[in-house]
């Protein structure tokens, strides 16, 4: 009786055993089920490229990690110029972080950024990626401080004096730097890394200009400069951040893993770098003698006003503006007067088709673009006046990995001398011809 009793015990067991299996079964079945049906329905309005559930469409992110500008380039070709896809195909995940849109298309890019910018915040998404690098700076905040700082920025970019204080800057650099580097490599026939000298060339001139410090990498020898090499890098490593969902990229940054230890290292060696430059500008403002020439970089400028800021804050200004930049006289038929200084900012204002050629390869609609305008004109005008450029044979050109568009490779040019002769002879017959007229009209 009791083995009974104990062989029913067995059986009853084994039987709420197998229900528990069989709901367990159907509940993991429904789920699936039920995450299929929201899947497909997500991804039915998604195009570009292939989303897997899941993972998304990171697979496809992570296999061209090493071409991604190509590969965005590529599916925007594909899908007209506008696609959206899914990073996080989670439930209650995809539509608050998961969800991409991507766009090339002119008119999209005008409604985002300028026509309904209130409407397109950066988010917390952005911020989080950016925070350790630019902080609260303009270009990763929104609402009242991104407001202050635009109008803080905006004022002191239409004063006269900072608009001196980019010419100064510029036109030295040009002069005694750029065309001698430049001279030199034609004189000997070597090739030049041009984007390496632009880069530095700019670099220089926007420190110079938001914090006053000329950290001269554009110099004989073009000699490694550590702040310009760790700025770089933390760049680089940023841009990695967007690769990997959020809580991938944080796990790693706390784990000390990959790019986030060189993000890391680099990040301390600016911060060390600005620290000192703030220091260093507050004793001379502090020890400001009557009749010195004032300061007239951006730092300065803040470190003025009646508002109180921390050094933190101070330096994601002048960070933030670094990464910015990298955004009627007549000199009659004497073609030693073109050549024997660069052209001042009046006169680059009159390079309209110029600056035409740089609109079409640039869509710039950012704060500043007036003075970057310039600066460009300024750069191209000195090498176009002096030198034609040929790319060197079977040098490639690929696009980098970074937040601002690079070149992987540089670009290796050689310099040839342009003679100027036919062109100044033809403005001085123009100007004989009108003078010709004007003589017959009276």
């Amino acid at each position: 009786m009791v083995q009974f009793y104990r062989c029913g015990a067995i059986v009853a067991v084994f039987a709420s055993t197998g229900q528990m299996d069989l709901c367990t079964g159907w509940l993991i079945l429904s789920l699936v089920v039920g995450y299929v049906i929201w899947f497909k329905s997500i991804t039915r309005s998604l195009s570009g490229p292939r989303v897997w559930p899941v993972l998304g469409s990171l697979p496809g992110l992570i296999q061209n990690a090493n071409r991604m500008h190509d590969w965005i380039s590529d599916n925007l070709r594909t899908c007209g110029g506008t696609y959206q896809t899914c990073i996080s195909p989670i439930p209650f995940l995809a539509r608050k972080q998961g969800l991409v849109t991507v766009t090339c298309d002119p008119k999209n890019l005008e409604h985002i950024l300028k026509a309904k910018f209130d409407n397109y915040p950066k988010g917390p998404t952005w911020q989080a990626v950016f925070h350790d690098l630019l902080g609260e700076g303009i270009f990763n905040s929104d609402g009242d401080t991104w407001l202050f700082q635009r109008k803080t920025a905006a004022l002191e970019f239409t004063t006269r004096t900072l608009r001196q204080a980019m010419a100064r800057w510029v036109s030295r650099a040009i002069k005694l730097r750029f065309c001698p580097i430049l001279k030199t490599a034609e004189l000997e026939g070597k090739p030049v890394d041009l984007q390496d000298l632009l880069l530095r060339l700019t670099f220089d001139n926007i420190c110079g200009l938001a914090f006053g410090k000329d950290p001269q990498t554009l110099s004989p020898g073009l000699p490694e400069n550590s702040f310009a090499t760790a700025f770089d890098r933390a760049t680089e490593a940023t841009l990695q951040r967007f690769i990997l969902p959020e809580t991938i990229w944080k796990l790693k940054k706390w784990l000390r893993l990959g790019m986030e230890v060189e993000l890391s290292q680099s990040l301390s060696h600016v911060d060390k770098y600005l620290t000192a430059v703030i220091n260093t500008r507050k004793l001379e403002l502090l020890n400001k003698v009557d009749g010195e020439t004032p300061h007239d970089d951006l730092l300065s400028r803040f470190m003025k006003k009646k508002e109180s800021y921390s050094d933190t804050f101070l330096q994601h200004v002048a960070l933030n503006f670094i990464l910015a930049g990298l955004l009627a006289e007549t000199r009659g038929t004497d073609i030693g007067k073109w050549l024997e200084d660069p052209l001042v900012f009046e006169e680059v204002d009159q390079l309209t088709y110029l600056k035409a050629a740089l609109s079409e390869t640039l869509r710039l609609i950012c704060l500043g673009k007036d003075l970057a305008y310039l600066q460009m004109k300024s750069i191209a005008a000195a090498v176009l006046l002096r030198h034609r450029l040929t790319v060197v044979v079977n040098h490639r050109v690929e696009q980098k990995m970074s937040l601002t568009l690079f070149m992987k490779y540089g670009l290796m040019v050689d310099l040839h001398p342009r003679d100027l002769s036919p062109i100044v002879a033809k403005i001085g017959h123009i100007g004989i011809t009108r003078d010709e007229e004007y003589v017959n009209c009276e």
